[in-house]
């Protein structure tokens, strides 16, 4: 009898949630992190009044970000365990109904009918909520909502990306600061946006050059609305 050699397989899909958070969390840490700081810097700011505006935006964002991710993920959360509820009574009020049901399914997938009852009756036998969660309902423990992960992954993230313009106002000469965080905050905005397109299998270029392109917008525009109030001060 011939042996079938296991191997192992190294998949993104389970960290897909976590991994998302981060790289638009460092995105959004960067660019409005950088925009306020070039903002408060064309308006005149002090060296002190830059950094505090840095670090206070660094400090808010993060906390902003942990906040509206745990809300949003809770809600999918909150989702995902109300259709279990609802699959878990189905299972038990119409068990006959419900193998009926899985096994359209696996019809609908290319399986033969008797091989779809076949698959469909021992999966219900082994893990009957399990395999309707999976295969009706499209949910797995690899993809599922994960709150206190999400909030956490986008706090830091957020502080990492805020953490380079806040850094490159520390050490740049007072006549350099607005270009040298403007430059800073594009390249690590470009090397962003090609992870983040990476991570989900887009063309890389393409969104570097588009996340490039709105980030050097908003600079601008802030910069603008910095040196306008900066002005009439």
């Amino acid at each position: 009898m011939t042996r079938l050699k296991t191997h192992h397989e190294h998949h993104v899909t389970g960290r897909l949630g976590w991994l998302r958070a981060a790289v638009l969390g460092a995105n959004d840490g960067v660019l409005s992190t950088s925009s306020l700081i070039i903002g408060v810097a064309s308006a005149g700011g002090n060296a002190n009044s830059i950094l505090n505006a840095g670090v206070s935006g660094l400090v808010a964002g993060a906390m902003s970000m942990a906040a509206g991710e745990y809300v949003s993920v809770s809600s999918q959360a909150d989702s995902e365990n109300a259709d279990l509820a609802r699959e878990r009574k189905e299972l038990h009020d119409d068990a006959v109904g419900e193998l009926a049901e899985l096994t359209n399914i696996y019809v609908s997938r290319g399986l033969n009918r008797r091989l779809a009852i076949e698959v469909a009756t021992s999966l219900m036998a082994h893990d009957p909520l399990g395999a309707h969660a999976r295969d009706e309902l499209g949910l797995s423990t690899a993809t599922a909502a994960q709150p206190v992960q999400a909030a956490l992954s986008s706090a830091a993230a957020f502080a990492v990306g805020a953490i380079v313009p806040v850094g490159i106002a520390l050490i740049a000469p007072a006549h350099l600061l607005v270009a040298s965080v403007s430059i800073a905050s594009l390249v690590f905005l470009a090397i962003l946006g090609a992870v983040g397109a990476r991570v989900g299998g887009a063309p890389t270029g393409i969104a570097a050059i588009r996340v490039t392109f709105w980030g050097a917008f908003a600079m601008a525009v802030t910069a603008g609305i910095g040196a306008l109030f900066g002005t009439r001060v």
